[in-house]
């Protein structure tokens, strides 16, 4: 009863905003579990309305306002806790690329976005989230289920206790989240509003763009050479918060009643990959 009064109170924000800012409806409203979204046209130009629905949201917006177009969809209007943004209608999309054979071009565009998102400006947003509270869940989560979780939860709170090169982050950098926009090029949307280790932001594009492809033999020693190259990144280290992020997923998903086997086979393959190493 509570999700479907969210989900009311986004839809009606979402007529308003239409209003507000006299926008005209380009297609049908969606909804994930978190946002209402609405493509519209803005004065004639293409843009996706956006109400957030959870604090979470309400983190990203705000980072997106931040970073106001760089590497990042244009904020063109924001009120509260609606977004209105430059919709990217590019006609590629880096899924298709890594089906098509560019896994590599893929990452390195990935790589590029990236680099745009982690450079260092000021004031910093208000309210990131530290990436410890984040990984709150994976400890907990290791104490009661033991599993890949109790064998990896050592290896990230390290990693948490002495992070480097620290800065705002997008927090769910996938395929998904990095759209072709045309001239403006690629750009991210829905980032989460994180601040901690730059090197975690590359770690969810290892059990993406889907199980099929992330659990392929060699494809992610392959991409970390790749990534670790393009992002100027130290390979173990890399691999060490791949396998701290593919078993906070995990977590998760235990939590939410779900099964994590994408995330469970990739904590597999870089726990095996980091092996021994100190990093």
């Amino acid at each position: 009863m509570r999700q479907h009064q969210v989900l009311a109170d986004g839809l009606a924000k979402l007529h308003l905003s239409l209003d507000r800012w006299q926008l005209a409806e380009d297609g049908p409203p969606f909804h994930t579990r978190s946002s209402w979204l609405q493509p519209v046209q803005c004065r004639g130009e293409s843009a996706m309305l956006k109400i957030a629905m959870t604090a979470e949201e309400y983190r990203g917006a705000r980072l997106m306002v931040w970073w106001d177009g760089n590497g990042a969809a244009r904020v063109l209007a924001q009120a509260e806790n609606a977004l209105l943004l430059e919709r990217a209608c590019g006609p590629q999309s880096l899924f298709e690329m890594v089906h098509g054979g560019q896994d590599d071009e893929a990452s390195r565009i990935i790589c590029h976005v990236a680099a745009q998102l982690h450079a260092p400006r000021a004031p910093l947003p208000p309210d990131l989230t530290p990436l410890t509270r984040w990984f709150e869940a994976l400890a907990c989560v290791a104490e009661v289920r033991g599993g890949i979780c109790e064998s990896v939860a050592p290896i990230a709170a390290r990693l948490l206790a002495e992070p480097q090169d620290i800065t705002v982050l997008h927090g769910d950098i996938h395929h998904g989240n990095i759209l072709d926009a045309g001239p403006r090029g690629w750009l991210a949307v829905d980032p989460k509003g994180l601040v901690g280790e730059r090197g975690f932001d590359f770690a969810n594009v290892f059990c993406n763009p889907d199980f099929g492809v992330a659990t392929s033999p060699g494809r992610l020693v392959r991409q970390v050479e790749i990534i670790t190259e393009a992002a100027c990144l130290d390979r173990y280290r890399l691999l060490a918060w791949i396998a701290s992020w593919a078993a906070l997923s995990v977590a998760w998903h235990i939590e939410d009643g779900e099964k994590p086997d994408t995330a469970l086979a990739v904590a597999k393959i870089a726990l095996s990959e980091l092996g021994c190493s100190s990093f």
